[in-house]
């Protein structure tokens, strides 16, 4: 049907929001690159899921080349993963880093939140926000720009819930179920964990009003 198919377009077109500026992951990691295999791709980016890094927040922002380098290194190194598992990492100045390998365009497999991989987008905020730690509005405005971008592109709305299919019973739910995940969510929203910390889940309400404005919605 033609005209149900313009309906999801117009309003992709309505409520995209400018990507923001990004770091290549080349100038970070550079030649401390692991051989990995091929990246792997999803249709669409319908959700995003907010992490920390649980990593010390007393950092200079002109360090974080070399801090995200440690990370990469503990994830491939330690946990054996093929590459780091966030599509992005926010630092506490606002400033946007590439994650995982594939293209910043293009929507990346991640491997961020078990069980809640697929169409999704995992955006870590560089750092522990756990209850009583002061969260910059700095860093919550480059989550939020990151999240408008991303989900603009299908047109998605940053307060909405989505529908996402369960991959892993590991998850909070069971495998092939259907959940319904705010748009932008927290890691917890997805897996049993502490993430993205007390005081960083206490903003998710900001974030997703700051990107909603981003995506020109009322």
């Amino acid at each position: 049907d033609a005209d149900a198919e313009a309906v999801p377009a117009a309003a992709t077109d309505r409520y995209a929001a400018p990507r923001p500026d990004i770091v290549p992951r080349s100038v970070w990691l550079g030649d401390a690159a692991r051989a990995q295999p091929a990246p792997r791709y999803d249709d669409e980016v319908v959700a995003v899921f907010v992490h920390h890094t649980d990593t010390p927040n007393g950092y200079d922002c002109a360090d974080v080349p070399a801090i995200l380098r440690g990370v990469y290194q503990g994830q491939t190194g330690a946990r054996d993963w093929d590459d780091i598992g966030y599509n992005f990492v926010v630092d506490r100045c606002g400033t946007v880093y590439e994650g995982r390998a594939g293209g910043i365009d293009r929507p990346v497999t991640g491997a961020h939140t078990q069980g809640f991989n697929h169409r999704t987008t995992g955006i870590a905020a560089l750092g522990t926000y756990t209850a009583g730690v002061p969260v910059p509005d700095e860093l919550t405005d480059a989550i939020a720009a990151v999240a408008a971008w991303k989900l603009g592109e299908t047109g998605t709305d940053p307060r909405a819930k989505v529908a996402l299919v369960s991959s892993n019973g590991l998850s909070r739910y069971a495998a092939g179920a259907t959940a319904m995940l705010p748009a932008v969510a927290g890691h917890d929203d997805g897996y049993q964990t502490s993430c993205p910390g007390a005081a960083l889940s206490a903003r998710l309400a900001d974030i997703r009003d700051t990107a909603a404005r981003l995506q020109g919605r009322a």
